[in-house]
């Protein structure tokens, strides 16, 4: 597994290598890179696939969440775990618009965000708690249309024609779905959406 850090310092960089790859961790990554100049990142990840990218929010002329929107829409199955100081709602909730996969405050231990990182790669989302409810209910118009046709068995190619939408976009709402709703599959998406009401908009 390669993790990509963007950016961050290298004695938290260390720490979080550490935690990763501490003994008895079967899933543990082969490899942290930092990445200093988060430019350079779209090009990394098609030149390297890394499976998972920690970003920080707050980077020199940069916003962490719009870059992970940006990833995330060129490349949908992009496992993505956002770090911030602080877990306002408002931030909570911007990263699981964004398409992140977890969201982990500095002040958290290594390990923890170790964790959140092995749960990223395994297809796992973990937000605070306090958001749960926000985030299960945090389907845009859009993706709730793209649900209702998946519950109608449609493929991401009928998909694609009947909402005028390119295959690309499709998939990123079929994966901000699947995310959303913390399922494994389409089906599981459908399931739940049932269980939730989603599909009587």
């Amino acid at each position: 597994m390669l993790v990509y850090a963007v950016p961050l310092v290298l004695p938290l960089s260390i720490d979080i290598h550490l935690a990763i790859f501490s003994p008895g961790l079967s899933d543990a990554p082969s490899l942290l890179q930092s990445l200093v100049e988060p430019a350079d990142l779209d090009t990394q990840i098609t030149k390297n696939n890394p499976d998972v990218i920690v970003m920080d929010i707050r980077m020199k002329n940069y916003n962490g969440i719009e870059l992970t929107k940006k990833i995330v829409e060129k490349h949908p199955k992009m496992k993505i775990v956002i770090l911030l100081g602080y877990d306002y709602d408002e931030y909570i909730e911007a990263a699981n618009q964004a398409g992140a996969y977890a969201f982990v405050t500095k002040e958290k231990s290594a390990f923890e965000l170790a964790n959140a990182i092995r749960q990223s790669y395994l297809g796992f989302t973990l937000f605070p708690n306090k958001s749960l409810k926000k985030t299960i209910h945090s389907l845009t118009k859009t993706e709730l249309e793209v649900l209702k046709l998946i519950s109608e068995d449609k493929t991401n190619a009928e998909i694609s024609e009947m909402l005028m939408l390119s295959k690309r976009t499709v998939e990123h709402h079929v994966s901000s779905i699947i995310r959303k709703l913390d399922v494994d599959s389409r089906v599981g998406a459908v399931v739940k959406a049932i269980k939730l009401g989603l599909l009587n908009y």
